[in-house]
C-alpha cells in the first residue's frame, strides 16, 4: 500500500519529470507550430487579400469570360493562353502574383467558358481573336500592360504589340513562336495541312485534341509526371468536345500559317521599339523546341533568358519559379 507521503513524493518527482519535458520538448515544438500557424494564416490573408474573379463581357454579341485578379491600380499583366486550353492554365500563376500585379486572362471564342459562335458566323482567325482581346482591353479601360505570350498567345499577343507598341510595358514569352527557327518536325503535318487543305490531311491533327495527345502536350518533357494534374485535359475536354468544335481547332490549324509572313514585322517591332522581354522556356517542348527561343536575342537588348528543365505547358511543373522571374524582371524594369 502506498502512503500519502509516498504518493506525494511520486507526485512531486512525475510533476518535475513533466516540467523537463514540457521546457525541453513541448515547449519548442509548440513555438513551431505557433510560427508555421501564424505564417500559414498571413499566406492566406496575403492570397485572401486579392482573389481571383471570374467574368464574362458582351463583346460584338459574344460572351467572353476571362479571369481577373490583383489590385486595379497596380500595373496589368495580360495573360494569354495557348491551344488547347484557356485561362485555366494562369490559375496559379494569378494567385502568386495577385499581391503585386492586376492580371487578365481571358478564353478565345471557341475555347474555355467564352462563347462558341457557329463557324458560319465568326472566322475563327488569329487575327479575329487578337482584335477580340483588343476591345476587351478597351472595354476594361486597360490602356498599358505587360503580355504573357504562350503558344497561340504569342500570334495573338504579338499582333496586338506590333499594332500599339507604347502600349505594352514588358513581354513574358513562353513557349511562343516568332522565328522560323521554331517550327520544326512537329509542325510538318501542319505544313502539309497549309499546302494542301483537304480532310485527309486534316484527320492526323484531330489526335493533338484527342485524350491522349492532350495528355501528350501536358506531360512530355517534364522531369516528374506525378505533378501534372490530369484535371489539365478534363478541363480542356469541356471544349474541345462541343459540337463543331473539332472543326473549329482545325480551323486555327489552318490559320497558323497566316502568322509566319508575320515574323518580319514582329522582330522589326522588337528592333525599333526594345521592349524589355523575359524568356522563360520549358527546353523539353517538342511542339515549340528551344531553338525557337534562342532567337530573340538578336533583336531584343534588354532580355533576360531562361530555359527550364520542363515540356511545353512549363506553369505545371514549375510555375513557382516562373513567377519568382517575373516578379524580379518587372520589379528591376520598374515594372511595380
Amino acid at each position: 500500500m502506498f502512503t500519502e507521503c509516498s504518493v506525494n513524493k511520486i507526485i512531486n518527482s512525475k510533476t518535475i519529470h513533466m516540467k523537463t519535458i514540457i521546457k525541453n520538448y513541448l515547449v519548442p515544438i509548440m513555438f513551431a507550430v505557433m510560427i508555421a500557424f501564424t505564417a500559414q494564416g498571413q499566406s492566406k490573408l496575403k492570397e485572401g487579400n486579392h482573389p481571383t474573379t471570374y467574368k464574362s463581357v458582351k463583346i460584338d454579341n459574344l460572351d467572353i469570360f476571362y479571369r481577373e485578379a490583383g489590385d486595379k491600380n497596380k500595373p496589368t499583366l495580360l495573360l494569354l493562353h495557348g491551344y488547347p486550353t484557356s485561362s485555366h492554365m494562369f490559375r496559379n500563376l494569378m494567385n502568386d502574383l495577385s499581391s503585386e500585379y492586376h492580371l487578365i486572362a481571358p478564353d478565345y471564342p471557341g475555347f474555355g467558358r467564352s462563347s462558341q459562335p457557329a463557324m458560319s458566323d465568326f472566322d475563327y482567325t488569329f487575327e479575329n481573336m487578337s482584335i477580340v482581346v483588343e476591345k476587351l482591353l478597351k472595354q476594361l479601360n486597360i490602356n498599358t500592360y505587360s503580355i504573357y505570350l504562350m503558344d497561340y498567345g504569342a500570334p495573338i499577343g504579338f499582333r496586338i504589340a506590333a499594332k500599339h507598341p507604347k502600349r505594352v510595358e514588358a513581354l513574358i514569352i513562353q513557349n511562343g513562336n516568332a522565328y522560323d527557327e521554331g517550327l520544326r518536325d512537329f509542325w510538318m503535318p501542319i505544313k502539309k495541312y497549309w499546302n494542301d487543305y483537304t480532310p485527309e490531311n486534316g484527320k492526323p491533327l484531330e489526335g493533338f485534341h484527342a485524350p491522349d495527345g492532350l495528355k501528350w502536350q501536358y506531360t512530355h518533357g517534364v522531369q516528374d509526371v506525378t505533378k501534372i494534374s490530369p484535371d489539365n485535359w478534363t478541363i480542356d475536354l469541356q471544349h474541345l468536345t462541343r459540337e463543331e468544335n473539332n472543326e473549329i481547332q482545325l480551323a486555327m490549324f489552318y490559320d497558323y500559317r497566316t502568322n509566319v509572313p508575320l515574323y518580319p514585322e514582329w522582330q522589326q517591332y522588337f528592333r525599333e521599339h526594345q521592349p524589355p522581354t523575359l524568356i522563360v522556356w520549358g527546353k523539353n517542348d517538342h511542339i515549340f523546341p528551344a531553338e525557337g527561343a534562342h532567337p530573340y536575342k538578336r533583336d531584343l537588348k534588354n532580355i533576360e533568358f531562361h530555359l527550364l528543365d520542363t515540356g511545353h505547358f512549363a506553369l505545371e511543373e514549375m510555375g513557382s519559379e516562373i513567377a519568382n522571374y517575373m516578379s524580379k524582371f518587372l520589379k528591376k524594369n520598374n515594372i511595380k
